[in-house]
């Protein structure tokens, strides 16, 4: 655990202000969308799934993705097309057949992810248990 005083957490705050300092106003509203991705279980999942599986179409990314709605896969999977993460190959058949791809900038979100897993994982335990803190105290003061 990294101590609030230490060396290392202020360089991690310095990197941060330096990341966001140099972002324009453009880029910030630019930011927020593509971090939304990161954020997003239906992005997140389509890139995983796409990263794995490799090229895979419409109804194969749904039945990887336990409770997802042909809306929200639609909506999502123009979003990411929108950003760069994934391509979208349109075979002009009939019937009709697309199949959507990672991109280089898809295969870097998914790069960049796995940090973020590894740490989650690693403090399972840790999140379980202040949950169980929190919620054992709300229910002593309901």
């Amino acid at each position: 655990m990294i101590q609030p005083d230490s060396s290392a957490i202020r360089e991690i705050i310095r990197r941060s202000q330096e990341a966001c300092d140099a972002l324009s106003e453009v880029d910030d509203g630019l930011k927020r969308e593509v971090l939304a991705h990161a954020g997003s279980r239906w992005s997140l999942g389509v890139v995983h799934a796409l990263g794995v599986s490799g090229t895979l179409r419409h109804a194969e990314l749904a039945r990887k993705l336990d409770g997802v709605t042909r809306r929200m896969l639609t909506r999502t999977l123009r979003q990411l097309e929108r950003d760069g993460l994934i391509a979208r190959h349109d075979h002009q058949e009939v019937p009709p057949r697309v199949d959507y791809t990672l991109t280089d900038l898809g295969r870097g979100l998914l790069a960049g992810m796995i940090p973020l897993w590894t740490w989650v994982i690693g403090n399972a335990d840790a999140f379980r248990a202040a949950r169980a803190r929190f919620d054992d105290e709300a229910s002593r003061t309901v």
